[in-house]
């Protein structure tokens, strides 16, 4: 059996335990001793990110020959056309090569925890909302790929990876689940075991 746990990860928190320029830390929000994360989320990205002290277990899910899904929530500068839906959905040319297709669509406004700080509406003044599902992992990909179809991204939250979602985690709140690692591979979601109570961890 493997445990792996689930964190909504903050703003401008770093995805390791420690840092010596004195930027917050995973330490902050969770004190469970042995475990690293599986793969990372950008410093200035939310959302769910899982760990484990089963190193096998982190192997299956960050490796991308495994392509877990990862779905996230992205409010874009503008609102954006079909053109831009279309485009993301058919694949697009970044610098490091074509992308793979996306599923996107638009989405209202998702009730999410307020960020600090929060978007400026004077600087702007019109934004919207995509759910976007990549099966890639490049650096900082979803704000390129929004960017490169003309919709910045100023706010990206990430609410599932493969059969797991943040669900009603509130930022650094964690949840626990056992899971029988070696089955991973065949379905993930088959194997989750219900999950402990949720912790926060005072910042």
């Amino acid at each position: 059996m493997s445990n792996l746990y689930l964190l909504h990860k903050p703003f401008q928190v770093l995805s390791q335990f420690s840092d010596r320029e004195g930027r917050q830390t995973l330490a902050q929000y969770i004190d469970v001793k042995g475990i690293y994360p599986a793969g990372r989320l950008d410093y200035d990205s939310e959302g769910l990110l899982l760990l484990s002290d089963d190193g096998e277990l982190i192997h299956r899910i960050s490796h991308p020959r495994h392509k877990q899904p990862k779905t996230y929530w992205a409010q874009v500068e503008g609102q954006v056309d079909e053109a831009a839906l279309k485009a993301l959905r058919q694949g697009i040319t970044l610098k490091d090569g074509p992308t793979l297709p996306a599923k996107v669509r638009r989405i209202e406004p998702p009730t999410t925890a307020p960020r600090q700080p929060a978007i400026d509406p004077k600087r702007h003044p019109s934004t919207s909302w995509l759910e976007l599902t990549i099966s890639e992992g490049r650096n900082r990909q979803v704000r390129r790929m929004t960017a490169h179809v003309g919709f910045p991204t100023l706010r990206l939250i990430r609410v599932a990876i493969g059969p797991w979602r943040l669900d009603n985690l509130a930022p650094g709140e964690w949840r626990k689940e056992t899971l029988h690692a070696p089955r991973l591979t065949t379905n993930p979601a088959r194997q989750q075991k219900r999950p402990n109570n949720k912790h926060r961890k005072p910042s």
